[in-house]
């Protein structure tokens, strides 16, 4: 099945879906979460970047900025450093940290359906195909996130702060 015909099925049920619109949100914690992670790369240093100037640049407070950065220090991705000079930094370099790592940590499982990795919690898995259609969605959706780092992000960030060639007016 080509990607086209997938993004066709998901805009489908997407729009005449409420329940499989709300099963295809990612929560504010993955994207919040995920734009701390490339303000880090974009302004990583010598120093640590404090908390206050990430919450200012990327709009949220430093309230949920907090919440946001306690799985990533945990799974390994930030260092927290105490004291005058403190703030956090990246563990990783950006070229090694993976969105799947990313969203796993923040989201917890990726899945679309829940029929689609454990099969048993509906007793027509074996013979519905929809459940085919979701499991080659959840591929396609995991392969993005799985091929995608945060280095990726860092240079699509900067393409699009680039101003567009040819745009000089006399």
């Amino acid at each position: 099945m080509t990607n086209f015909l997938l993004y066709d099925i998901v805009y489908y049920i997407g729009h005449n879906s409420q329940e499989w619109c709300e099963a295809m949100r990612l929560s504010t914690r993955g994207q919040y979460g995920t734009r701390v992670l490339l303000d880090l790369a974009l302004h990583q240093g010598e120093e640590p970047i404090l908390l206050k100037d990430i919450a200012q640049r990327q709009q949220i407070t430093l309230p949920y900025l907090r919440h946001l950065i306690t799985p990533l220090i945990a799974g390994g991705l930030l260092r927290s450093i105490r004291g005058a000079r403190g703030g956090v930094l990246l563990v990783k370099p950006p070229e090694e940290i993976i969105l799947r790592e990313v969203i796993q940590l923040l989201e917890g499982k990726i899945t679309l359906v829940e029929c689609v990795n454990n099969p048993g919690v509906c007793n027509r898995s074996g013979l519905c195909v929809t459940r085919d259609v979701w499991g080659e969605l959840d591929k396609v959706m995991n392969s993005v996130l799985e091929s995608t780092t945060l280095q990726d992000l860092v240079e699509r960030q900067k393409r699009k702060e680039q101003p567009e060639a040819g745009m000089y007016y006399i």
